[in-house]
C-alpha cells in the first residue's frame, strides 16, 4: 500500500514514520517539504505519488497563539485538509485519515464525548480543526476517516510532558490546573491506531482514540514528577500545586471535560487502549535512552 504522510516531523508524524508496518510504501513529507495550505503543491504531490492512503498529521497546534493567528491556523487546519481531500478525490480509491481533537467540544458535558455528539468549539484552534473535519467528510464521504484524539505528548516537540520536565528541573516546583480533565495520550498510541485503520478499508467516519483512563492536568503533572524521578530524569522530588483555570488565564478557552468515549473505536479496530500511565512510563523510558 502506498501511504502519504503529511506533517512527518511532528509528534504523530514522527511516531508514524518510526512504526511503519511491513508492506507499506511510505512517502513522508514534513511541513518544509509540503505546505498543505498550498493547494497547487498538494495536488502536485498527491498526483506524483498516487497514494492509496493519505494520513494528515500536519496541524497548527499553538492553541493560544491561534487566537491572534486566525488566518494561519485556518490555512493549515481547515484549508489544508480540504486541499488534501480534493486531491485524494481524483485518485482512484484513495482514502484520507484526518487527525482531529477534543477541542471541537466545549467540555461542558459530564460524560465522555461520543463521535456523534454535538460539537461546539470554544477557540480558534477548535473551530479550525472542526472545519477541517467537515471539509474532509464532505469531499470524500465514505473514503474519509476523522480520528479525534486528545492531550498528545511525545519525546520530542512542544507538549505538556516536556514543558513540565523543563520546569520541574529548573524551578523544583510547578502550579498546574486541576479542574480540566482528559486522557493523556502518547503519540505512539495514536500511531498504532492509525496503522490499524490503514489496514482496515471498511473503517470510515468519525472515531475517537486516546489512551485509557482519565486525569486532570494536575494529576498528569504529579505522575510525571513521580515517574520521571523513578526513571532518573529528575534528581529530586518536585512540589506540584493544584490551581484552578481562573488562576491561570490563557488567550484560548479550553474545555473542562476533554474525555473522549473510545468504545466504538475499540470495537471497530479490535484493539484496547493502554492506560495513560503505562504509556507515560514508556515515553519517559525513550527519553532516558
Amino acid at each position: 500500500m502506498r501511504v502519504l504522510i503529511t506533517g512527518a516531523a511532528g509528534q504523530v508524524g514522527s511516531a508514524l514514520v518510526r512504526s511503519v508496518p511491513p508492506g507499506i510504501e511510505l512517502h513522508a513529507l514534513t511541513r518544509e517539504q509540503l505546505d498543505i495550505g498550498d493547494a497547487r503543491a498538494v495536488h502536485a504531490a498527491v498526483a506524483a505519488f498516487r497514494p492509496q492512503l493519505i494520513i494528515n498529521a500536519a496541524a497548527y497546534t499553538a492553541v493560544d497563539q491561534a487566537e491572534s493567528e486566525l488566518f494561519l491556523a485556518d490555512a493549515i487546519n481547515a484549508q489544508g485538509p480540504q486541499h488534501l481531500a480534493e486531491a485524494a478525490y481524483v485518485q482512484d480509491d484513495c482514502r484520507l485519515i484526518q487527525i482531529s481533537t477534543d477541542y471541537v467540544f466545549d467540555g461542558r458535558g459530564s460524560e465522555p464525548y461520543r463521535p456523534g455528539d454535538t460539537t461546539h468549539p470554544l477557540s480558534v484552534y477548535g473551530r479550525t480543526k472542526l472545519a477541517g473535519e467537515q471539509a474532509v467528510l464532505a469531499a470524500l464521504g465514505r473514503r474519509a476517516v476523522v480520528l479525534r484524539t486528545a492531550w498528545i505528548y511525545a519525546p520530542q516537540g512542544r507538549n505538556f510532558l516536556l514543558t513540565m520536565l523543563r520546569l520541574m528541573r529548573t524551578r523544583g516546583a510547578v502550579r498546574v490546573v486541576a479542574d480540566q480533565k482528559g486522557s493523556p495520550t502518547a503519540a505512539t498510541s495514536i500511531a498504532r491506531a492509525l496503522w490499524r485503520i490503514a489496514e482496515r478499508p471498511g473503517v470510515r467516519g468519525i472515531l475517537h482514540w486516546t489512551d485509557g483512563g482519565v486525569a486532570s492536568w494536575y494529576e498528569f503533572a504529579c505522575a510525571i514528577a513521580e515517574e520521571a524521578l523513578a526513571a532518573g530524569l529528575l534528581s529530586q522530588t518536585v512540589q506540584v500545586t493544584p490551581i484552578s483555570t481562573a488562576d491561570y488565564p490563557t488567550a484560548a478557552q479550553r474545555p473542562a471535560n476533554s474525555v473522549l468515549d473510545t468504545r466504538d473505536s475499540v470495537a471497530q479496530l479490535g484493539m484496547t487502549p493502554e492506560h495513560w500511565r503505562h504509556s507515560l512510563r514508556a515515553t519517559l523510558a525513550q527519553l532516558r535512552e
